[in-house]
């Protein structure tokens, strides 16, 4: 099987913790250059030294605010002029607080809409011409399982996550043609903050304490566990791989199989 990457480079969003951070660690252990997108200068300074370069990668970082789309166009452009040329693209953005769906302001969806499509599309159009080129291209979506099955509770996100998901498969049957792959990577629960926040959300409201929480939703995944962020990394890693060359346009739920569709 050829999980190989060397020679490849990959921009890998949100990626000082967490999935995008996991992910990044797996791409460079296959061998990829990856560069890493956040807010955080100091963050991504320390996160980039810690990924493997025993294969003489090259590492690097960029600087960007995705609550800002003209921030995001520039932070992109500037670096597109450095390293012109991009083979892998993960997007992957932190979701929008909870609550009910008839509640949130009509700005919420509209905040939510610009950081997560409209920064994906502005990534999208910026590398896509260098894998087009190449001949090889991978862009993966970092969403959720609510774009199978919608969370309650999480009801812009919900709503926001599946334009995603849309959006995302008809860019694989415009792209195919060019040796470029498209998919989406659905994190089920996983141990992360977004995990903690959602804890915490439902403790509150049910008026119960954290761990009783956890363990009840744990009891309604099947494998009877919150799955660990390098889990959902590995998904996202294999879809990267030339080995993965045939596999576009679907959605993968890594939830321990709790998603209660196909």
């Amino acid at each position: 099987m050829n999980l190989d990457l060397s020679g490849k480079t990959a921009l890998v969003c949100g990626s000082t913790q967490g999935i995008g951070y996991a992910s990044a660690v797996e791409l460079a252990l296959l061998g990829a250059n990856v560069t890493l997108i956040a807010r955080n200068e100091q963050k991504l300074a320390e996160a980039v030294d810690t990924l493997d370069i025993s294969r003489g990668q090259l590492h690097r970082y960029v600087v960007a605010d995705f609550a800002d789309s003209g921030n995001v166009k520039e932070a992109i452009d500037g670096y597109l002029r450095l390293v012109p040329d991009v083979h892998i693209l993960v997007n992957n953005t932190g979701g929008p607080s909870g609550g009910s769906i008839i509640d949130e302001a009509p700005e919420k969806f509209l905040k939510t809409f610009e950081m997560h499509l409209i920064n994906n599309q502005i990534l999208t159009q910026a590398v896509v011409p260098s894998m087009k080129q190449a001949g090889f291209g991978r862009i993966v979506n970092i969403i959720s399982t609510s774009v199978k099955q919608p969370i309650v509770g999480l009801g812009v996100s919900n709503t926001i996550r599946g334009a995603v998901a849309n959006w995302s498969k008809t860019l694989s049957l415009e792209l195919g043609k060019y040796g470029i792959t498209v998919n989406n990577v659905l994190p089920g629960y996983t141990r992360t903050s977004r995990l903690d926040a959602v804890l915490g959300m439902r403790a509150e409201a049910q008026g119960r304490m954290v761990d009783e929480v956890a363990a009840h939703m744990e009891s309604e995944i099947p494998v009877g566990r919150f799955a660990e962020a390098e889990e959902v990394a590995a998904a996202v890693a294999f879809l990267c791989s030339p080995a993965a060359a045939s596999i576009s346009g679907i959605n993968i739920p890594v939830d321990g199989g709790k998603t209660g569709n196909l």
